[in-house]
């Protein structure tokens, strides 16, 4: 069979984009798309990588179309989420879905995974928030700090937080939807849980940790990630954000937790559209990839 990893201009190797190496795309995407390809071709099987953007007749003869690095989609949300219904309507195998896709784009679905019974940071969805926003979470909750993310976004861009004391500016603060939470600080003393599963299965786990000064775990912003072996207990309170899932199991998903102040994991984010897997914290991963892709394209 053959199968099609979609990347995008940022990610491709063939690109030679600046942008790329400073951000390490290039290594997580040959991390991520080399593994699977090996653990495919050791099975009789070919993976190719193209961009999200090529035509439609690029794709045509394929069995299935994983989601592997389309970093830029928040650039492109609709004309994004457009080609991937072009591509199921075109009666082609996507993994995730344009349905999952949908549901997860907007970090919206957080409130209604805490309506289902998911257990979470509290938060205020405000559309351009202001500085009275920010000090009705103050008073809401005994915090240290508030934390403002975009509704629609990765990577932590356009992400900031205000500390008791901190002057905060009149006027928008961020001109689009947006999630208000308090501070947690196990983000800093702890850092940030990714348990990644296959099919449902668990794969491996990591925790992402922040530098020293910083609370933002992502490497661009000089975060790092170890391996763990996670306990039973948090093993299974992470697997059963899956069930809450209002959907049929993903074929790939990273749940992002951090500790709560009784010890409870607190669900941060469900990634399902492209998240980055950690392939080589996980060395039996992309071989349970590549067996759930070949059984759902043959079924």
């Amino acid at each position: 069979m053959n199968f099609i990893f979609l990347a995008c201009e940022i990610t491709l190797p063939s690109a030679n984009n600046p942008l790329s190496r400073q951000l390490n795309f290039e290594k997580e995407f040959e991390a991520q798309f080399g593994g699977l390809k090996e653990a495919l071709e050791a099975r009789g099987h070919s993976l190719i990588a193209l961009d999200w953007k090529a035509p439609l007749s690029d794709m045509a003869q394929a069995d299935g179309i994983v989601l592997g690095t389309p970093w830029n989609y928040q650039n492109y949300q609709d004309e994004f989420i457009s080609k991937l219904e072009e591509i199921e309507n075109a009666g082609l195998k996507l993994f995730n879905s344009s349905d999952i896709v949908k549901w997860n784009v907007t970090k919206t679905y957080l409130r209604e995974l805490t309506e289902l019974g998911a257990a979470t940071i509290p938060t205020s969805w405000i559309d351009n928030p202001t500085k009275n926003d920010v000090e009705a979470v103050f008073k809401s909750h005994d915090t240290q700090g508030v934390v403002i993310k975009r509704q629609v976004g990765a990577g932590a861009f356009e992400q900031s937080l205000y500390k008791k004391g901190d002057e905060i500016p009149d006027g928008v603060l961020l001109d689009k939807p947006a999630m208000l939470q308090p501070f947690m600080p196990s983000i800093q003393t702890e850092g940030e849980y990714s348990f990644i599963f296959i099919d449902g299965e668990f794969s491996h786990a990591l925790l992402k940790r922040a530098k020293t000064g910083d609370y933002r775990i992502q490497g661009t912003y000089g975060g790092y990630e170890e391996k763990i072996s996670p306990s039973d207990s948090d093993i299974q309170a992470a697997q059963k954000i899956l069930s809450f899932l209002p959907f049929e199991t993903p074929l790939y998903a990273r749940i992002d937790v951090i500790r709560g102040p009784e010890e409870s994991l607190l669900l941060m984010e469900v990634e399902l559209i492209e998240p980055y897997l950690y392939p080589v914290e996980g060395p039996n991963m992309s071989m349970l990839y590549a067996d759930a892709l070949i059984k759902r394209a043959s079924s």
